[in-house]
């Protein structure tokens, strides 16, 4: 894990997850530099993510780390917090722990865990990581699932910015890649909820309604008062990674 630091001397601190589920660091890297222009923020970026040795185990071992991490700067509360996706499920889980409050928390398409027998979580998983494994040995299924003229970032050049994926994820495991999409639809949470102080945003594309139900559905009942943002004419990520003045608005609108 690392935890990179913007804006030091600004006085609310804010946690940005800048990881969702297999892309890089530098994805998220302008959107948390902007955030510290008026906020101290912790970007975290978690194991096996950032070409740094060693592979992603868990949500719960990442949110232990990370905790442990925050505290040993000094942190004992935070304004605010965002992730996306598996970004998200760090969220979900570190809000859930307590060991750290918050004031503000969006979790933007968060995964929550499933619901059903473990079996079908097992084929799910196994459905999952060949085809996930398979897109980052592939630029064509890469392309194919994240069209790059959708998906590339305000001011980037699609090729370059492609090219960086391609290599990056060489630097990926079968573990971790195995262990993301385990531990993202499967991790563990306290029943009932702790009682919390938080308001807290989840925010879903437009075009990825149907696909986040379930986990509406289930931060819906998880926690009390979770206020649900639609993103007109957005898929899942395509706000954090792919239009960043519209979501540096949106986020210190949140915040």
């Amino acid at each position: 894990m690392k935890v990179y630091e913007y804006g030091l001397n600004n006085r609310k601190k804010v946690l940005f997850i800048a990881t969702a589920a297999l892309e890089p660091y530098w994805a998220f890297e302008k959107q948390a530099r902007k955030l510290g222009d008026e906020y101290h923020v912790y970007a975290v970026s978690a194991d096996g993510h950032d070409g740094q040795p060693g592979d992603f185990i868990s949500i719960e071992k990442t949110v232990s780390d990370m905790t442990a991490e925050l505290k040993k700067r000094g942190v004992t509360e935070l304004y605010g917090a965002y992730g996306l996706s598996m970004g998200g499920a760090i969220i979900v889980r570190f809000l859930a722990t307590g060991n750290i409050p918050v004031e503000k928390a969006v979790i933007d398409g968060g995964i929550l865990p499933y619901t059903y027998p473990k079996w079908i979580c097992k084929v799910i998983h196994a459905v999952d990581f060949v085809s996930m494994y398979s897109v980052t040995r592939s630029r064509k299924l890469l392309e194919l699932v994240a069209p790059p003229e959708r998906y590339t970032a305000e001011g980037s050049d699609s090729k370059t910015e492609y090219d960086g994926l391609m290599e990056f994820y060489k630097t990926y495991s079968a573990r971790t890649i195995s262990n993301v999409f385990w531990s993202a639809n499967n991790y563990q949470l306290p029943h009932p909820a702790p009682k919390l102080n938080t308001r807290i945003e989840y925010w879903y594309g437009e075009y990825e309604k149907r696909a986040r139900r379930t986990d509406i559905a289930y931060i819906r009942k998880y926690f009390e008062g979770v206020c649900f943002r639609r993103i007109d004419g957005m898929n899942h990520g395509e706000l954090v990674m792919i239009h960043l003045s519209q979501f540096d608005d949106m986020i210190r609108k949140a915040l």
